[in-house]
């Protein structure tokens, strides 16, 4: 039952309780309403946008997906990267393997048809033993055989026949160092532990002075005070990259002298001398392995006191590069313009090989 307030006038102040209740909480009700809108939105605002700590939305899943799927690419490019190396690291390379290294993230397809020419082809032999290559290289030549062969990718059982020893080219071999120890795991130092603590000194008196004994001076370990030893002889890797020749532009402006130089050998690498352990070498001949020096000088005519220097100067000279090519597996070859020239250079040693040539 409700109970009417009573009211001094008719019509004022009157009404039931929860009718009265209800018109003095409707400004606090509308309040909460307006809070409880506010919260709601917040929520909805905050499902759409990064989690930080909360349920993963479909972005976060999607970012991580996203990272998992760029590391695990990352990894197979690494892996086809290293796989190329190794089987690259198996042929002769003159340029060390700079280009297979630049390109060892391609197709090997791809690697082998713009890495080809600087491949050492004097000792290397193809043999199509599937005769697919034959008819796909019709016309082509051995170029286009030897091609397709090296770009199969499968290599046929003595299809690539190597001409002696291959020693691993420097650029290939610090390409495949790097990704090994990129993927070793590093090692932590062992986890120090408290020295345990010294026992107490116990001091003791110095012994009277006729007790002392005589202390023996200490013997110095033989050969101390000596020459030092020889020096440690340079290891295969070290011997082949001193060994490798390595193109680099001719020395000195003597036009006539580059052209003989290119052009008589005939030079490799037309424009460039032949680097190798430091000397620079003329020329590298094309399709053996001889190291030139050239002379152009006209020797005739030189008075008696000017040849006789020139012709000491340079048998120091190339006796120091005959020495570098041999003992890196080249010949060496001295070209003159001059019979004169030719014949005052054997005087002095006749085991160098002087050939005349055509150049002026």
């Amino acid at each position: 039952m409700f109970y009417k307030h009573p009211s001094p006038a008719v019509g004022e102040g009157g009404g039931t309780q929860p009718m009265s209740w209800w018109r003095s909480s409707g400004q606090a009700m509308r309040a909460v309403r307006a809070v409880l809108a506010v919260v709601l939105w917040l929520q909805l605002a905050c499902a759409t946008s990064y989690p930080m700590g909360g349920t993963l939305t479909g972005t976060a899943r999607s970012w991580r997906r996203e990272g998992r799927a760029r590391v695990t690419t990352e990894a197979l490019r690494e892996d086809l990267v290293v796989t190329h190396l190794r089987r690259a690291a198996k042929l002769p390379w003159t340029d060390g393997g700079r280009c297979v290294v630049e390109e060892a993230g391609q197709p090997w397809a791809d690697l082998v048809e713009r890495c080809y020419p600087a491949l050492d082809h004097e000792r290397v032999r193809f043999r199509d033993t599937t005769g697919r290559c034959s008819v796909a290289s019709a016309g082509a030549g051995a170029l286009g055989i030897g091609l397709c062969v090296l770009a199969a990718p499968e290599l046929a059982v003595g299809a690539v026949v190597v001409v002696g020893v291959v020693v691993v080219g420097f650029a290939i071999s610090e390409a495949l160092e790097a990704y090994e120890k990129r993927g070793r795991p590093q090692v932590r130092p062992p986890p120090t532990q408290p020295m345990p603590e010294a026992p107490p000194v116990v001091e003791t008196k110095p012994a009277p002075p006729e007790l002392k004994k005589k202390r023996r001076p200490k013997s110095k370990p033989e050969g101390e005070d000596g020459p030092p030893g020889p020096t440690p002889e340079p290891t295969d890797r070290e011997r082949e990259r001193k060994c490798e020749a390595i193109p680099v532009p001719h020395k000195g402006g003597n036009k006539a002298h580059n052209t003989c130089a290119d052009g008589y050998p005939p030079n490799r690498w037309p424009g460039m001398d032949a680097q190798v352990d430091g000397k620079n070498f003329d020329a590298l001949q094309v399709g053996v392995r001889v190291l030139w020096e050239i002379k152009v000088e006209y020797f005739d005519d030189y008075s008696d006191f000017l040849k006789k220097m020139t012709v000491d100067k340079e048998m120091k000279e190339l006796k120091v590069y005959r020495d570098i090519a041999l003992a890196c597996g080249y010949d060496f070859k001295v070209g003159v313009i001059s019979e004169a020239h030719k014949a005052a250079l054997l005087d002095v040693d006749a085991t160098f090989d002087i050939v005349l040539t055509w150049c002026k």
